[in-house]
């Protein structure tokens, strides 16, 4: 092994004869803290960077092994005979360079011991010939890993190629095919299978007929072995997607467009409407003392089947009456103001046999149908004045009016119950149909009929409107209905002739009415059969007439009721020829309203209703309480009973 080298850093020409040495006298040996703190013998990159930069960093390594033989030739391990061994680390004078010095500065590991000599630029011996440091200006196999260059970020930035290869493409496709198979194991599994889309079953589940004793359905409380999807009843919009496109838009009484804004088909079979299935409309629990009818209405008796709403009539005893029916309304839930309501309904026969009492009709949503407290003082009132109008029996002691007054009417004194002081407020009735039979008519069954009516409150002398502003299109279709009202309603109505196949399922027609709510020569209500109209009056027919002033046509959030019953208060029961079961059928219910005056609320402004249902509960959430003294809410005072 060479013994260490003095610094070769400068050219081969100045390096020093390592023969040609200077005789000096032995020194005495020194501590290891005599040596002091001279540092020059480690190796600073930057002592001589002027001149490093000058000299090529392209130098071969034979160039650099060619310099040092200049210094060390022979190989030799201890200086010339009679030459003293000199230790540069032990001698205070010696140099730390070894630029000066001559072959007293060889050091000979073989006779003298002494520090290794560490210095970072020390050469060394390797494969028998004399090596350079690491650290220094030549260019090596491995510099390209650790020693960064000015124009790395040029010569080494990723090209496009450098992304696609081989690796990167199987790689990429690897992740994407394990992110997908995670997404449908943790995702699309699961909503798969709460879909019912599959049947999935995991491995390490248990049937439950395999636990002990497993739970068994009881027979009592199975209804039926079907399944039903979930959410099935749920709408996406009041449209429904079945209506047909050429069934969205329509012509009113005097050429205005109107468009559709709410439908139903009826297409979805077994639907239900308990109080809270369906969005738009429920069938009540309860039995109609309003008419004191011989039938209970139970939702059981609506339903839908083969594309159309079926109310079934049926000998069912049940809350000791005998029969069973069925009535559908969208009270407080579906309300329109304004436009025309079309159904498309066959009648439930036989045709022509009087007791039957199928309707489709419309009412102001501040009374509930069935619920006779909450139409006490309000149905069917339509009165923005303040006079005996609004009075219990209008004042008249001749009978004309049984009614207790106008609840809210339009002088409520400040701070009592109202829900939009300064407005008369009611629950006014516009029907579509009511169906029965005149008996006059030669045969074994009578003709069958249809009146289509406008109920409302106060009430004309006689309970005659002004005839002047009424129309009837065609006489041999329909004409005035001679029942013009009574002691509880006046009723504005035309009585319209029916065909027989309208009967029964065996062909289904069309009704509808189109109404503008207000008075006067503006506000009217138009009936219609199919296409053709029936029946037609204007604002001015219901206005002012003796002591009291113009009703209107209603203002009211109006909500839709359909409903099969049969009583002795509307006609005679031919028990003879009525059959059972019998059944009424709703092909579907459309209504439209002009175009650009969309109002499909139960809020429409100055004439809100939800809130003042909301306040008082205990009336429209209990049919067993007739009258509005029987609530508790107490009757709001008025101008005319008392000192405001």
């Amino acid at each position: 092994m060479l013994p260490p080298r003095p610094h070769l850093r400068t050219r081969a020409a100045s390096t020093p004869d390592l023969h040609d040495q200077t005789a000096r006298p032995p020194a005495p040996p020194l501590t290891l803290n005599d040596l002091g703190t001279d540092y020059t013998r480690y190796f600073s990159p930057f002592s001589d960077s002027a001149s490093t930069r000058s000299r090529s960093r392209r130098n071969s390594l034979s160039e650099k092994r060619s310099q040092v033989k200049l210094a060390v030739s022979p190989r030799t391990t201890t200086p010339p005979p009679g030459l003293p061994p000199i230790n540069p680390f032990l001698t205070p004078t010696a140099s730390t360079t070894g630029h000066n010095e001559g072959a007293h500065g060889v050091y000979d590991v073989e006779r003298n011991a002494s520090f290794v000599d560490d210095r970072l630029t020390a050469p060394y011996e390797e494969k028998g010939m004399a090596s350079w440091p690491l650290i220094c200006d030549e260019d090596e196999a491995d510099d390209e890993m650790h020693m960064p260059r000015d124009d790395d970020d040029i010569r080494f930035r990723p090209k496009i190629r450098d992304h696609f290869t081989k690796d990167g493409i199987v790689s990429t496709i690897g992740l994407a095919l394990m992110m997908s198979g995670l997404m449908f194991i943790f995702v699309g599994l699961p909503v798969l299978s709460a879909v019912g889309v599959i049947d999935y079953n995991s491995a390490y589940g248990m049937p439950l007929s395999m636990f002990p004793n497993p739970w068994r359905p009881h027979d009592w409380a199975t209804v039926n072995n079907k399944n039903y999807p979930l959410l099935e009843n749920i709408r996406r919009g009041l449209i429904d997607p079945d209506t047909p496109k050429a069934a969205k838009t329509r012509k009113g009484e005097f050429g205005d467009d109107y468009v559709l804004v709410f439908s139903d088909e009826f297409n979805d079979d077994g639907r239900t409407f308990y109080e809270g299935d369906d969005a738009y409309f429920f069938a009540p629990d309860i039995w109609y003392g309003a008419t004191q009818d011989m039938e209970w209405y139970d939702p059981d008796a609506v339903t839908t089947r083969n594309g159309s709403l079926q109310l079934r009539l049926e000998e069912f005893f049940n809350h000791n009456v005998k029969f069973r029916s069925g009535m559908l309304n969208s009270w407080n839930q579906l309300c329109f103001k304004g436009g025309i309501f079309e159904v498309s309904v066959s009648l439930p026969g036989p045709a022509g046999v009087q007791g039957l009492w199928p309707g489709a009709w419309t009412m102001g949503n501040l009374g509930r149908p069935g619920y006779l407290s909450t139409t006490d003082g309000l149905w069917p009132y339509t009165y923005q004045a303040c006079d005996v109008g609004i009075t219990p029996n209008q004042s008249s002691p001749d009978g004309l009016s049984h009614l207790p007054g106008q609840r809210l009417s339009s002088c409520t004194c400040p701070g009592e119950d109202h829900p939009t002081p300064g407005i008369g407020r009611g629950a006014p009735e516009i029907d579509i149909i009511e169906v029965g039979a005149f008996s006059g008519y030669p045969g074994p069954q009578g003709l069958p009929i249809a009146t289509q009516s406008y109920q409302v409150a106060p009430f004309d002398i006689n309970y005659y409107p002004n005839y002047n502003f009424t129309a009837f299109p065609d006489l041999r279709l329909s004409g005035l209905n001679t029942y013009t009202g009574g002691p509880f309603q006046q009723a504005i109505s035309a009585t319209t002739v029916l065909n027989r196949n309208w009967y029964d399922n065996k062909q289904y027609q069309r009704f509808s009415f189109e109404y503008v709510p207000g008075e006067g020569k503006d506000a009217y209500i138009s009936w219609t059969v199919g296409s053709q109209t029936m029946f037609f009056m204007d604002g001015r027919a219901i206005g002012a007439n003796g002591n009291i002033q113009a009703r209107q046509i209603s203002e009211e959030p109006m909500s839709l009721i359909l409903n099969l019953g049969f009583s002795n208060s509307w006609t005679w029961v031919d028990w003879k020829n009525l059959k059972f079961p019998t059944t009424m059928y709703v092909d579907y219910v459309r209504w439209y309203q002009k175009k650009g005056e969309k109002m499909v609320t139960c809020d429409p402004p100055g004439f809100e209703t939800t809130k003042y249902i909301e306040k008082h509960p205990k009336a429209y959430r209990n049919p067993n309480l007739t009258m509005w003294d029987q609530t508790g809410y107490g009757w709001p005072k008025h101008k005319l009973n008392t000192k405001c």
